[in-house]
Parts: C-alpha cells; sequence; structure tokens
C-alpha cells in the first residue's frame, strides 16, 4: 500500500441540527495531482469529507456518482456561488372586512425610491361575511388584488407570482418582469387553525419559490385573538410552522428548510395588562417612549423565553401601535371594551444573507381598526457562476476516476438507552404508553463510520404501499451523510382520529419494524413498539351506548365483542359521553360569543379526554370553547359518522326538502337516530341565545354538517357544492316549526329537554 501517514482532518456536519465540527484520526494513503490551473492539490480539497483511497464499492453506479457529484458540488460552492442583491418588500394590514373602494395603496406600497425586486402583501380579516366563513368565498379577493397592483411602485413593471387566500387570511406576491424566469418550484399552500385545527378564521397562507439557487418563503399569518390568549397565540404559531409543508417534487418543503423566511400578519400579540393599563399605554405613547410599552410585549416576552419564532429577528418599532383604533379615525378605541392599544401587525424574518432597511407603519390610512405596516429588506441571493461550476464539476469527474472503489458504506445507529425497550434488542424504539392526540417524540443518531459518504433512505417493506405506519412519522425520511458525520433521525408517534378506532380493537397495534437502507450496502431493521390506552375517542355509537362503565374499566375484549355488536343491551339512549359534554355546555356556554367558531385549549381538550375515559365524580374540566372543540372531535372519530357512509347519497338527494329530509332520519339505526335529533335539538336552543352568543342557523348547519355527515376520507379535499348541500340538510331541522314529535322516538324526558 506504500508510505502511510496518519492525520487529522476535520469534517463539517451537513445537517443544519448540528453543525458541530467531527474530527477523525484516519491513516490514509497521499495522493496529489495538477488542476487544470497547474496547481497541485490534495483529492480531499476536491471531494471534501471523502476519504483519498475511495467511494463506497456501490459509488460507481450512476446513481451513486450523482449524489456524490452533487454532494462534491454543494461543499464547493463557495468556489461557482456569487451573491446578488435583490430587495424584498413585506406588506401587511388587518383591514376589518373593509373594502378598498377608491383608496390608493401608493403611499404604503410604492414608499421607497427604488422599485423592490419582490412584494409580498398579506391581508387579514379580508372579509367578515358569513358567507366568506362558510365557504371561502368572496368578491373581496379581487378588489384588494386590483387595488394592490394599482398601488405598487410605478419604476417597474411587476409579474404576478400568486395569490393565496383562506377566508379572511390573503397574501399576494409580485416580482419584477426582469426576475420572473429565475423563480423555479413555485408553491402555495394554507393551514387553518381554527377549530379542530383545520377551520379558516385564524391560520396562515404560504408561498414559495426558488430565486435562482436561494429558497424563499413567505407566510402571512392570523393568530389567536384576546389578550390573555397568549399561549394560544404560540399554539397557533407552532401549528402553521410546524405543519405547513409545500409539495415540490413529491417532496415536502417545510417552513424551516428555506434559506429565507419572511412571517408576517396579525399575530395579535399584546401589551400585558397586568403591568400596562390602557390608560398608561396612551401616555407614554403620547411622549413617544415606545420602549417602556415594547417591554411588557407580549411576543417579545414569549420571544425570550424562547416559546415562538426561534431564530427569527424582529427590527426595531418605532412607530405608534398599530391596533386598536375608531374606524376611519386616527384615535384609539372608544367603545365599552376600551382595548389598550397594541403592536398587534408584525413583520419578522429569518435566514442568511438578509438585512433589513425599514420597519414602519403607515398611520394615514384609517379605513380599518389596525393600520398597515411595512419592511423593506436588502437580500443576497445565490447565483451560479456557470463558468465556475463547470469547472469544478470536471475536476470533480477527475478525482472519481482517480479514486478506487474499496469500501463499503459502513454506519452505526445509537439509539439512547432512555428510547430503548429495556427487554428488546438495541435497534428498538419503545415509546411507553400513547395517548390519543398526544403526539411523542423519540431521535436516534445514525453516525457514518465508514470512510466514504453513505445515502440512507427509510423504504417501504415487501407488499406494503408506505414506508410506516399512519400513526408513525419519520423525519427525514433520507440523507446524505459525510465520514464521521452523524445524522438526527425524530420518529412522531400520533393516534388521531385515522388511526384510533383501528387501535382501540386491536385490528392494529403500537407496532412496527422500519427498513433502513443503505445505498449500495445493507439494510439496517429497527423496531418502534408502544401501548396504546384505548379511549371513548374511536369507539362507534353503537358500542358507546351499550358501555355502562368507563371505557377504562371495560376489558379489551368486551369492547371488541361491544363493536361487533354481540353484546346489544342498549343501556343508553344516546352514547352518556356526549350527554356529560352538552350538559356542561347547556350550563356554562349558551352565551358564550362564537361557541364552536373558536378553537379550545389543547390542554385542557386532553384533560376532557382523561375526564371522559374514567369519568371521576367532579365536573368536566375546562371551557366552554375547549368543551365544544372536544364535542367535536368526539363526534369526528365515530368510525361510522352520525348520518352512516351508506346513506350519504340520500342525504344529500334530500336535503332541499324537509319532508323527505325527515324521512331519511327515520330510516337511521336507532342510536344515531337519537344522536341526531339530540344535538339538533341542542343546536335550536342554542340558536334560542343568539343574541347573545352571536351564531345564527347557518353557521351552525355548516360546521355540524361537516361533522354529522363526514365525508369517508378523512383527507378529501373539501367540495364547496357538496359542502353546501350537507349545511342545507342540517339547516332544515334548526329552522322548520314542525320539528318534533313526529320524529323523536321514546325517550328520556331528561334527554330531550334542554330547560
Amino acid at each position: 500500500m506504500g508510505q502511510f501517514g496518519v492525520a487529522y482532518f476535520v469534517l463539517s456536519n451537513l445537517s443544519p441540527k448540528n453543525n458541530k465540527s467531527v474530527f477523525v484520526r484516519s491513516k490514509r494513503k497521499r495522493i496529489a495531482y495538477k488542476n487544470s490551473e497547474g496547481e497541485v492539490e490534495d483529492e480531499d480539497d476536491l471531494m471534501p469529507g471523502t476519504e483519498r483511497e475511495s467511494l463506497a464499492r456501490g459509488m460507481s453506479s450512476q446513481k451513486g456518482r450523482e449524489y456524490t457529484i452533487r454532494l462534491a458540488l454543494e461543499k464547493k460552492q463557495d468556489q461557482y456561488i456569487d451573491l446578488k442583491g435583490i430587495t424584498v418588500y413585506i406588506g401587511s394590514w388587518n383591514v376589518n372586512g373593509q373594502s378598498p373602494g377608491s383608496i390608493c395603496l401608493s403611499e404604503w406600497l410604492s414608499r421607497t425610491n427604488e422599485p423592490p425586486d419582490i412584494y409580498a402583501v398579506g391581508f387579514q380579516e379580508l372579509d367578515l361575511s358569513k358567507e366568506a366563513f362558510l365557504f371561502n368565498d368572496t368578491p373581496k379577493e379581487a378588489e384588494w388584488r386590483d387595488s394592490v397592483k394599482a398601488g405598487l411602485h410605478p419604476g417597474a413593471r411587476y409579474f404576478h407570482v400568486r395569490t393565496i387566500r383562506l377566508v379572511g387570511m390573503m397574501m399576494i406576491v409580485f416580482v419584477r418582469e426582469e426576475i420572473k424566469d429565475q423563480l423555479r418550484h413555485i408553491a402555495v399552500e394554507q393551514i387553518g387553525t381554527g377549530l379542530l385545527g383545520r377551520m379558516g378564521n385564524k391560520g396562515g397562507v404560504g408561498v414559495r419559490f426558488e430565486l435562482n439557487e436561494t429558497s424563499m418563503c413567505f407566510v402571512n399569518l392570523h393568530l389567536a385573538a384576546h389578550v390573555e390568549e397568549f399561549q394560544r397565540r404560540n399554539q397557533d404559531f407552532h401549528q402553521i410552522f410546524n405543519r405547513l409543508g409545500f409539495f415540490i417534487n413529491e417532496k415536502v418543503k417545510y417552513i424551516k428548510d428555506h434559506d429565507q423566511i419572511f412571517m408576517f400578519g396579525d399575530l395579535n400579540y399584546r401589551i400585558n395588562p397586568a403591568t400596562i393599563d390602557a390608560t398608561k399605554a396612551k401616555a407614554l405613547i403620547e411622549q413617544e417612549k415606545y420602549s417602556i410599552i415594547l417591554e411588557q410585549d407580549q411576543l417579545r416576552e414569549q420571544m425570550r423565553l424562547g416559546h415562538v419564532f426561534s431564530g427569527f429577528t424582529e427590527g426595531t418599532i418605532n412607530y405608534r401601535p398599530t391596533y386598536k383604533y375608531d374606524s376611519n379615525t386616527d384615535n384609539w378605541d372608544s367603545s365599552e371594551k376600551n382595548r389598550a392599544p397594541a403592536w398587534c401587525d408584525r413583520i419578522l424574518f429569518r435566514g442568511g444573507n438578509l438585512t433589513q432597511i425599514d420597519y414602519t407603519s403607515q398611520p394615514q390610512y384609517k379605513l380599518s381598526d389596525h393600520k398597515p405596516v411595512s419592511s423593506f429588506f436588502n437580500a443576497k441571493i445565490k447565483v451560479i457562476n456557470p463558468t465556475r461550476q463547470r469547472k469544478v464539476y470536471e475536476e470533480t469527474l477527475k478525482q472519481m476516476d482517480r479514486i478506487e472503489n474499496e469500501y463499503l458504506p459502513q454506519v452505526t445507529v445509537d439509539i439512547p438507552g432512555t428510547n430503548q425497550s429495556s427487554h428488546s434488542n438495541r435497534n428498538e424504539i419503545n415509546f411507553g404508553k400513547v395517548k390519543f392526540m398526544e403526539p411523542l417524540r423519540k431521535t436516534f443518531t445514525v453516525a457514518n463510520t465508514g470512510q466514504v459518504p453513505v445515502h440512507l433512505e427509510f423504504i417501504k417493506k415487501l407488499n406494503d404501499s408506505h414506508v410506516c405506519k399512519e400513526w408513525l412519522k419519520i423525519e427525514p425520511v433520507h440523507s446524505f451523510i459525510m465520514p464521521g458525520e452523524t445524522c438526527e433521525v425524530e420518529l412522531l408517534v400520533l393516534v388521531d382520529k385515522c388511526t384510533a378506532a383501528q387501535l382501540n380493537v386491536g385490528r392494529d397495534t403500537l407496532y412496527d419494524i422500519l427498513v433502513l437502507h443503505l445505498e449500495s450496502g445493507k439494510d439496517i431493521f429497527i423496531t418502534v413498539a408502544g401501548d396504546f390506552e384505548r379511549s371513548v375517542f374511536g369507539c362507534s355509537i353503537a358500542a358507546l351506548v351499550n358501555m355502562s362503565e368507563p371505557l377504562t374499566m371495560i376489558s379489551p375484549g368486551k369492547l371488541i365483542e361491544l363493536e361487533k355488536g354481540k353484546m346489544p343491551v342498549n343501556h343508553y339512549d344516546i352514547p352518556k359521553e356526549l350527554w356529560f359534554l352538552v350538559d356542561r355546555l347547556y350550563r356554562i356556554g349558551m352565551d358564550k360569543d362564537g361557541l364552536f367558531t373558536m378553537a379550545g385549549s389543547q390542554s385542557e381538550v386532553l384533560e376532557i379526554r382523561d375526564w371522559m375515559d374514567t369519568i371521576p365524580n367532579t365536573p368536566i374540566p375546562g371551557n366552554a370553547d375547549s368543551i365544544a372543540e372536544t364535542m367535536f372531535l368526539l363526534l369526528d372519530c365515530f368510525p361510522e359518522p352520525v348520518i352512516p357512509f351508506s346513506m350519504h347519497l340520500k342525504c344529500l338527494d334530500s336535503a332541499h326538502n324537509y319532508t323527505a329530509c325527515k324521512q331519511l332520519v327515520r330510516q337511521l339505526p336507532a342510536a344515531h337516530r337519537n344522536v341526531f335529533l339530540y344535538l339538533t335539538s341542542f343546536l335550536r336552543e342554542l340558536l334560542n341565545h343568539s343574541d347573545k352568543n352571536g351564531l345564527d342557523a347557518k353557521i351552525l348547519a355548516l360546521l355540524f354538517g361537516k361533522i354529522m355527515i363526514r365525508d369517508q376520507n378523512y383527507n378529501a379535499k373539501a367540495n364547496a357544492r357538496v359542502e353546501r348541500t350537507k349545511a342545507t340538510f342540517i339547516y332544515q331541522f334548526l329552522v322548520n316549526d314542525d320539528y318534533g314529535d313526529d320524529l323523536w322516538p321514546e325517550m328520556g324526558e331528561d334527554l330531550v329537554s334542554f330547560s
């Protein structure tokens, strides 16, 4: 083998989660040669992170060579990438449901001397009408889009990239005509964080693209309202940040996966009222002592604690609070609520090569109870120099021709002891007890202990259609690891409405075997296990009405028999769990403003879940919104909805004829019919309090139509026409006067009366 030397060299971890350097001690043969410029170089200089003796044996395959070349080019980007300066303009405005009318937006959008290269303009509360909330339809989308287009900087021509809207949240993105051809992989996505994590009255809309070699992501947010709900706002942020994913070439790019990120909108964080009340805040504002007030700003505090927007930056605020004003004035809120001023509307950013030039508000606009905000950025994007890239590419090919294919890829899997089962092989990860809707995460590390790059990927087992079971998620599914480097893999176990029913009755178990495949190497098997704690969520209506005891006191065998219908005792006309929820709402929630339209506290929902599984001799915990969300969740988890799947077509066909609707209800299975009538009776009683709760029959019909006539495919995209028809069916039973004795079977009076 010739003369060997002993050396230490440094490998930089590619993973953004770990930027530590790994020192590897290695014996190796020194090889050097002249490049195209006549300079002497080690092969390590051209293939950083690879041993000079070899690549993986399988890397001589076309796929292996492509991976190796791509990685080598990425590691040498500084040799062929130039940074090009561009400008980005971010604007956000909560318009309080107003139309633009004849308003000119130039003072807001064209205030910079030079025309921006990119515009991302977000709106919140674009339309507050019931039609927008119910069906996501509004003429105001076109009105505001046209106004934005007319208000863009006159010094350039702009290309409309995308518009995306979810109920009242809308974002419009423009780029200058000169750079439109440099855009790739444009995608949009939306996510609701309202009730059940899917209603669109709150949430986010996003647009992403790649400009040359830099990925950019823009997200317009509208988080939970009310001064005391800062934890709910934190929860909304994490739901959006972790779940908003863009599908690019059959792969998902999340917000965190982008080079430059802009998140903005009505974040709704307020000033801590315990330290600065409305009167004191207004006095400090008149003295322009903004920094004193901002010390009590909820967003700043939550960021300091590391609870939200980790890694994000917000510029200095030197302008008056953007909320709350009397509409069409510059006067602070004079309503009975006398809301304290606050900087609800914010712009934050994250990523390299970003410099914020300014951050301001435009108080001259008086249309809304909010003032618009904007920020101007200098950004540097990566641009490939084709000549230099070609040179690096050719040098890489020359090196690969010299390298001997001597070694196979080698890795070790390091599973922390706390993650392992005490009685299993070392590649088993045991999650222990797993509860419904309570996500658990565990991680393990894959280390490249060989001398060649390793491409690893979790692959499907023979005859399986997916890499893992539905209750399990893997991140990342594939990775590329250089010698001496590591990759951290996260496993997420979450039992939700899609998987609970199967686990409740043993048709599935929390057990799966993952196959970690090494390109041109061996397969590694990793077992994932856990113990699911059965819950009423996922049980059928027929089983629940036959349970005289809490679910935790029922044996698995008996539950299976109940689900098979082999023990029909009919202890109750409706599930007792549903009765408890409705009874509690009747006591504390009938006058609650917007009941069933606001999301509850997730911690309270989990407390209510535990209460329902055990039914202790204590009141149901949680506020009205949390109980309402739990009720929706229970209904959404029935394996067979209130209107069984087999009757959906008849239901839709009869929706516009009340007589036909009643006839269909009479044909429902007894327990399903009782639940339907019980719920609609409760909704009618709720409408008797509409002067206080602000609800109307159309809103309730839409919300409960989605749940009681649920689509069989949970992931099916909503069809607006079908959703309207479902709502019409429910609506019939909320507004017709002859709703009464001809429908009700002989049920206990305590079940049908809400007085």
